[in-house]
């Protein structure tokens, strides 16, 4: 199956296209997503990354998926919310660890182009997915400047004015496409997520991507899954010391030895 590399070169383009794991971060959250460690996690023969506990938000660079597709072992159908929120987010998911999980999938999946910025997608997935303890004027404000900025610099990476809209064809885009539990309860469930983030330039540009790892806690809250600081906190907690799953794309067999899911299409 054809997939392009990995090319990644601006802090822009990872704060675009990985807003879940931004706005964790922005909101103080413990969040480990793909980064460099040296190599610990590196398959032979490949590129790929690893975060270690103290890893700051950020994608793999180098990984490349093999030509050949090892059929996933394990495939999920996640529910869908119940409804759309004033935002334009999906919420109301079922009261379960598929329920929790497909929330997760929703707060990371993102796509920039035309008229909606990186500034639009940041501060939806932030009232929409974060919880009432970590929602705060100070962090709504910090994510809007430097998502403001990753927007200047990717519109100056794409030849636009800063404001204006993308060119024509271009966008960045984010899709959970695996995930591996870490720990579940009625209340409370953790999980890594295993996220492709790609960049078009414009319409005659090729398409370059990366994928990207990283580490989520949701809590039931008001009738809904949100994510909040707590149990992001235990879950980073959960792992420490752990070999963490490796950045791999599905159909690479280090992604069944990995443990992760893939997704299906939303039931």
């Amino acid at each position: 199956m054809g997939r392009s590399r990995g090319t990644w070169n601006t802090k822009a383009t990872w704060l675009a296209g990985g807003a879940l794991a931004a706005v964790l971060a922005l909101t103080g959250y413990v969040a480990l997503s793909g980064g460099d460690d040296g190599g610990k996690d590196t398959p032979a023969g490949k590129g790929g990354a690893s975060a270690s506990a103290s890893a700051s938000p950020g994608p793999s660079a180098t990984y490349a998926p093999p030509q050949d597709w090892t059929e996933p072992n394990q495939w999920a159908a996640l529910p869908r919310g119940k409804r759309t929120d004033s935002h334009g987010s999906q919420v109301g998911f079922p009261k379960s660890t598929d329920g929790a999980v497909a929330m997760m999938l929703a707060a990371n999946t993102t796509d920039i182009e035309g008229e909606k910025s990186n500034t639009d997608e940041q501060l939806r997935i932030y009232r929409s997915y974060i919880g009432k303890a970590d929602q705060s004027a100070t962090n709504a404000e910090q994510i809007e400047l430097n998502a403001q900025a990753s927007d200047k610099a990717l519109a100056k990476q794409m030849g636009v004015s800063a404001g204006q809209p993308l060119p024509s064809g271009a966008y960045v885009r984010s899709t959970v496409v695996g995930y591996k539990v870490i720990k579940q309860s009625g209340t409370e469930v953790s999980a890594w997520l295993l996220s492709r983030v790609v960049q078009k330039d414009g319409e005659m540009k090729k398409e370059s991507g990366s994928y990207t790892r990283t580490l989520a806690g949701a809590q039931w809250e008001d009738g809904d899954w949100k994510l909040t600081g707590d149990a992001t906190a235990r879950a980073q907690s959960d792992v420490q010391g752990q070999a963490q799953p490796k950045i791999v794309a599905p159909g690479d067999p280090d992604f069944n030895s990995s443990g992760w899911t893939a997704i299906r299409e939303a039931s």
